[in-house]
């Protein structure tokens, strides 16, 4: 995969509790921002892949779940985590 172990780690230990809490809901959307703006360069190069195109649907749905999830627990993680990763405030 073109996320290596220690790219993952670090990603995690950034944006995460921890290296290893993998699980953290800032962590996971850090990843899957990651993993979408890598999957974005590729469907500039490649406009008629659409077995990655309906991948990549998936990971913004579940990012933006995640997302919706930090707004209604944590409003200030879910700021400080939209903030760290300059995405747009999009839930109102």
């Amino acid at each position: 995969m073109y996320l290596s172990k220690e790219a993952k780690t670090e990603i995690f230990a950034k944006h995460g509790k921890s290296a290893t809490d993998t699980g953290s809901a800032e962590g996971q959307v850090a990843l899957f921002t990651t993993r979408i703006a890598h999957l974005t360069g590729h469907l500039k190069k490649n406009k008629h892949d659409f077995s990655t195109q309906l991948s990549l649907q998936k990971l913004v749905g579940k990012r933006r779940a995640l997302l919706a999830y930090l707004y209604k627990k944590d409003i200030e993680r879910y700021r400080a985590i939209i903030k760290a990763l300059q995405l747009r405030d999009i839930i109102k």
